[in-house]
């Protein structure tokens, strides 16, 4: 039990579950929260899903990472200093998204939602460069799985416990000034973590130049660099389906209230959370990452399946609980060695632009093909067969992966795959 918990107490390790609670924040609030907002208001099920293109920001933020990784803000550190910038500007814009309404100001609404995602999605250059900066190889696991903890924390506080604040006590709009407040405070978070002590991780590239071309240079010259794309793209897409819509089908198609959804997600999906992400840690340094990928992959798609059977039995209210803990559970513990997988793959010089390229690619499928699709096809063949369909979209990726095991196998043995570039 000792052995299991030392590597979460370093102090590289632990200042990232808040850090990535921190992260995770605003995610819900651009999504699966303001869809809740948008349904209990009445707006058609058609313009709720379009809403899913607000998260555009997450997929294309690897254009402007480069800046990320040339330019050092006058306090922090090059990485601290950006994160605690988006933290401050999205505490701002989060609260300015309390002052509208989306049945009579939906495009302003997501408009100003889009801002946060753009923050958002700035932030999290930042914090997946510093969290892989920060750890040593031997701590990656453990560092994955915590910091996947508190971003899905952070999903659950602005997911189920901001619905459950805004449908019992503040209201919708003040549960967004008060989820903005929140965001202030990270920068507090912020600026006591510590600085990455990796060789070359405060060395930013010479010229603007280098910092655009040489990290994709770099990755594009390795072997399987189209491969290891597709991995990316694919293995998270039945994940990204099935949670597409997940809140508008509790509520609309599952027949639960606002409160039961907000209660039972605030509750379950922390708890499983917790287990899932902490239990990761521990299977991932005793089974490897192409193992563990594998395994969390599979538990990933058979979650999907539980949707389905709250899709054929609405209103049992046990039965949704188990589905929301099971999928929680399997999300962190997928997310956890997606991550740990993220982290291999990037050269240490250029890691906001590498990993926001690769964690940009795996918002594809969520933003331009769940978000607009799902909808048709709910409405052509329902919830039960969606949720079916979404357990078979997620195979392709596993045999990508069994495909490329050699490839996986081997970042386990080589932490530090990148050649110099030269920058």
């Amino acid at each position: 039990m000792i052995n299991l918990i030392r590597p979460y107490l370093s102090p590289r390790v632990y200042p990232l579950l808040l850090l990535g609670l921190a992260s995770g924040l605003p995610l819900a609030l651009t999504g699966g929260t303001l869809q809740a907002w948008a349904t209990v208001e009445d707006v058609p099920l058609t313009e709720i899903g379009f809403l899913t293109l607000v998260g555009a920001a997450y997929t294309f933020k690897f254009l402007w990472a480069p800046f990320i990784d040339r330019y050092v803000p006058p306090f922090m550190g090059r990485r601290r200093g950006w994160m605690a910038l988006s933290q401050i500007l999205l505490g701002l814009t989060i609260c300015g998204m309390g002052l509208l309404d989306p049945s009579r100001s939906l495009f302003w609404l997501a408009a100003l939602a889009t801002l946060v995602a753009f923050l958002s999605a700035t932030q999290d250059i930042a914090f997946d460069a510093y969290s892989a900066d920060v750890l040593r190889h031997e701590e990656r696991a453990a560092g994955a799985a915590i910091r996947t903890l508190g971003y899905r924390i952070g999903m659950v506080v602005s997911g189920g416990l901001a619905i459950w604040l805004a449908a019992v006590w503040m209201g919708w709009s003040g549960m967004y000034i008060f989820m903005g407040l929140l965001m202030f405070s990270a920068a507090v978070l912020t600026w006591l973590a510590p600085e990455p002590e990796a060789a070359g991780a405060n060395v930013a590239p010479r010229t603007l130049y280098d910092a655009f071309t040489v990290p994709f240079q770099e990755f594009f010259s390795r072997k399987g660099a189209i491969s290891i794309l597709a991995l990316i793209v694919l293995y998270k897409l039945g994940d990204a389906f099935a949670g597409a819509l997940s809140t508008t089908f509790l509520i609309r198609g599952a027949g639960f209230s606002p409160e039961v959804v907000g209660s039972v997600n605030k509750i379950l999906a922390v708890v499983a959370t917790i287990v899932g992400a902490l239990i990761g840690g521990g299977i991932m340094g005793k089974l490897g990452l192409y193992r563990s990928l594998m395994f969390f992959g599979l538990l990933q798609a058979l979650s999907n399946l539980m949707y389905m059977m709250i899709a054929l039995h609405p209103q049992n209210l046990p039965l949704m609980a188990l589905g929301v803990g099971f999928e929680n559970l399997c999300g962190g513990l997928g997310t956890a060695a997606f991550v740990a997988l993220l982290m291999a793959l990037c050269h240490v010089q250029f890691t906001a632009s590498q990993f926001a390229l690769l964690s940009a690619l795996s918002a594809v499928g969520r933003v331009f093909v769940a978000g607009p699709l799902t909808p048709p096809i709910v409405e052509a063949y329902g919830w039960p067969a969606f949720f079916v369909f979404t357990f078979f979209i997620a195979l392709p990726g596993l045999l990508v992966l069994w495909l490329m095991r050699a490839g996986i196998k081997a970042l386990e043995k080589d932490p530090s795959p990148a050649p110099e570039t030269g920058a």
